[in-house]
């Protein structure tokens, strides 16, 4: 890293976890499925800026495959809301409320790709995230639990 990355370093890492916790707290607000994921995307993007600027070995590995599940997780997200919107018309999410008994086996996966991006363990978003709120902890403890306190809200967002 150059002196300019460690140097503001901590500036960056404030501003990532401003990102995590105001990106969640507007994808709360969303009833568009469609932006719910994209907040979604930019609060993922905080914890691979807060990882890298950690400047720790496990803050860094923890967003470069925080990056790779966010590409795979995003991106069935996306699938999966075109796919509804083809059948409903709508993004809206009060709209799918029957979607378990119309289609089940779409649920299912569905459900799947929401906890992966939720960052259940045992899926890929949990690892990445792990690492990161690792990394972070080792030099900026406090910063850390707001990092945490994101991964809360997501899990609240997406369900």
């Amino acid at each position: 890293m150059s002196d300019a990355s460690l140097f503001f370093s901590d500036y960056v890492i404030c501003l990532s976890v401003i990102a995590i916790i105001y990106t969640s707290l507007v994808a709360l607000a969303q009833n568009d499925m469609k932006k719910l994921i994209a907040y979604s995307s930019v609060a993922h993007m905080g914890y691979v800026t807060a990882g890298i600027f950690s400047m720790t070995s496990d803050g860094i590995n923890g967003a470069i495959f925080q990056m790779l599940s966010h590409g795979l997780v995003s991106s069935a997200l996306f699938l999966s809301v075109g796919v509804l919107y083809e059948r409903t018309k709508s993004r809206e999410i009060k709209s799918y409320n029957l979607l378990v008994k119309n289609m089940p086996k779409f649920s299912f996966f569905f459900v799947i790709i929401v906890l992966a991006s939720v960052g259940l363990p045992g899926t890929s978003g949990f690892i990445g995230e792990m690492l990161i709120v690792l990394g972070t902890y080792k030099y900026y403890p406090f910063l850390a639990f707001f990092v945490a306190t994101g991964i809360i809200l997501g899990a609240i967002y997406m369900m």
